[in-house]
């Protein structure tokens, strides 16, 4: 049984070609990081140890709660409501007289319809918004991800951890 680079045993009756596989190119030294897995270690027992704290869990949901709301209202209220306004005075070549001499014969043309007509064009009108909305959520959640405030207590006490234990952390941790 002989060690590779990386100090994974591999028997001697492997084939060279497995064996050089697994061999980065050049001569590099094992690479052997238990200081690195103790980094990891220590976070996931202090996560461990913050998540039974009541005032983090309260701060936890608080922050989920504002985060979603705040997702919504950006989706569902400020991108239709602007791209309402804006395609409509892009359209009339930044010229509110012009606008509103375009949307005025709409209007009317809304209130003199008959209800099924009303219905209908208040459903799309709908259907736009909502489908408006949840594009611009999904995208919204992708672009903005949650930053749960776990995370930020345990990065801040790993700081901290670092600079108590550094004389036996590597270079790049």
């Amino acid at each position: 049984m002989t060690n590779d680079p990386h100090g994974i045993p591999t028997p001697d009756t492997a084939p060279k070609a497995a064996r050089s596989a697994h061999q980065p190119a050049g001569n590099r030294r094992a690479i052997h990081a238990p200081e690195v897995a103790a980094y990891w270690a220590e976070r996931r027992r202090y996560l461990e140890r913050i998540r039974r704290v009541p005032e983090i869990r309260q701060r936890y949901w608080r922050a989920i709660g504002m985060y979603m709301i705040r997702r919504v209202l950006w989706s569902f209220g400020f991108f239709p409501v602007f791209i309402a306004f804006w395609v409509p005075f892009v359209l009339s070549s930044f010229n509110p007289v012009v606008m509103a001499s375009d949307l005025i014969p709409l209007l009317e043309g809304f209130v003199d319809a008959n209800p099924e007509i009303q219905a209908n064009t208040l459903s799309t009108l709908v259907i736009a918004w909502a489908s408006i909305g949840f594009f611009f959520l999904v995208f919204d959640f992708v672009l903005t991800p949650f930053k749960s405030p776990y995370d930020y207590e345990a990065d801040v006490y790993m700081r901290s951890w670092e600079q108590l234990n550094h004389d036996r952390l590597p270079d790049k941790v």
